[in-house]
C-alpha cells in the first residue's frame, strides 16, 4: 500500500501542491474541498498530466473526509486568503473556527497523521490545529519559515547576481514578523555581513519581512500560491522520505530560545517522526529581542484564538 496524503482545500494553493507532490511520487493524494467538483477536476487534471511528466500514482478529488482515512500526512491550506489592505489577523476568527473544524474530521479518520498547517495566520493556526487535535507537539507543523527564507534568498540572489543555489538562507520567528538572521545567511559559505551594507541587508529584510502583501497588492484577486506550493512540498517530502533534513518550521517551543508554549518559527529537523529536534543558534541581544517580541505578537494572536475555540 502506497502511502496516503491529504490536502485540504483545493484552491491555487492545495491544487498546486497536489500537482508538485504527484510528480515527486512520494504517496497517493487525497485533495479535499467543499466546493463541490472543483477537487475532483483538479486532481483529474494532474492524473492526466502524468503522462507528459512520467509520473505515477493515484489522485482522488473529494468533497467528503471518508476518503482521507489512513493518511501519513496531512496539508490543511483551508480557509479565507488574504485581500489587498488585509491584515493576517483579520483572518483569525473565520479560520480558527475552519482549522477546529478540518483538524476534527482528520484526526477521526487518521489518528497518526501528522498534520502541516499552511492557513493564515500561520502561529495561531498551527496552535488552534494542537490545542484541537491531542496530538504530541511533534506531529504538529506550520509552514512558514521555508518560504520566508526562500523569499530572502531570492532577494539576497537578485542584489548579488548570483545562483539562488549559492544562498543559504536563515530565518526565524513569526510568520507575521519574521527575523531574517543576516550574520547566518551565506553566499557559496560566505556570510553576508561581509558581502553586502548594511543598508541593503537592512532594505532586503524589510522586503522579506513583506513579501506576502507585496504579492497580494500585486495580484489585486489573490495570493501566493507557487512558492508556498513549493515549500510546502520540501517538507513533505523531508517527512515523508525521513530524510532528518533541517528546516525552518513553526513548531512548539518548551524552553528552547527562552520561549515557552508557543508555536513559532525556528530551525527544526524534519523526519518521519515530525519533528525530530530544534536546533539553536546563538543569537545577540538585538536579534534575541527582536525574537522575543515577535513572540508577544504570536501570544497575542493566540490568546484571541482562545476564545473562539472553546
Amino acid at each position: 500500500m502506497r502511502t496516503k496524503i491529504t490536502i485540504v482545500g483545493a484552491g491555487n494553493v492545495g491544487g498546486t501542491t497536489a500537482q508538485r507532490l504527484a510528480e515527486k511520487e512520494v504517496g497517493d493524494i487525497v485533495l479535499v474541498d467543499v466546493a463541490e467538483g472543483m477537487p475532483q477536476g483538479k486532481s483529474l487534471d494532474v492524473l492526466e498530466a502524468g503522462p507528459i511528466y512520467g509520473y505515477d500514482g493515484d489522485l482522488t478529488g473529494t468533497n467528503s473526509y471518508d476518503e482521507t482515512g489512513g493518511s501519513a500526512i496531512c496539508v490543511i491550506t483551508a480557509g479565507r486568503a488574504r485581500k489587498p489592505g488585509m491584515a493576517r489577523s483579520d483572518l483569525l476568527e473565520n479560520n480558527a473556527k475552519v482549522i477546529k473544524s478540518v483538524v476534527k474530521d482528520l484526526v477521526e479518520r487518521s489518528p497518526d497523521t501528522i498534520l502541516l498547517v499552511v492557513s493564515n495566520p500561520l502561529d495561531a493556526m498551527v496552535y488552534t490545529a494542537y490545542k484541537t487535535c491531542g496530538f504530541p507537539k511533534e506531529r504538529v507543523i506550520g509552514m512558514a519559515g521555508v518560504l520566508d527564507t526562500a523569499r530572502f534568498a531570492t532577494f539576497v540572489a537578485r542584489e548579488l547576481k548570483v545562483s539562488v543555489e549559492n544562498v543559504q538562507a536563515t530565518l526565524i520567528g513569526g510568520h507575521s514578523s519574521p527575523l531574517p538572521l543576516a550574520r547566518y545567511t551565506t553566499v557559496a559559505g560566505v556570510p553576508i555581513t561581509e558581502l553586502l551594507p548594511k543598508d541593503t541587508i537592512d532594505a532586503l529584510t524589510k522586503r522579506t519581512i513583506g513579501g506576502g502583501a507585496e504579492i497580494v497588492n500585486l495580484l489585486k484577486t489573490g495570493s501566493a500560491y507557487v512558492a508556498p506550493s513549493a515549500a510546502i512540498t520540501e517538507m513533505v517530502v523531508a517527512i515523508l522520505r525521513d530524510k532528518k533534513k533541517i528546516l525552518p518550521s513553526t513548531v512548539l517551543c518548551q524552553g528552547e530560545y527562552g520561549l515557552n508554549d508557543i508555536f513559532i518559527g525556528v530551525p527544526a529537523k524534519l523526519g518521519s517522526k515530525g519533528v525530530e529536534g530544534i536546533i539553536e543558534l546563538h543569537l545577540t541581544d538585538e536579534e534575541n529581542k527582536a525574537l522575543q517580541n515577535s513572540a508577544e505578537g504570536v501570544r497575542a494572536e493566540c490568546a484571541e484564538v482562545n476564545g473562539i475555540i472553546k
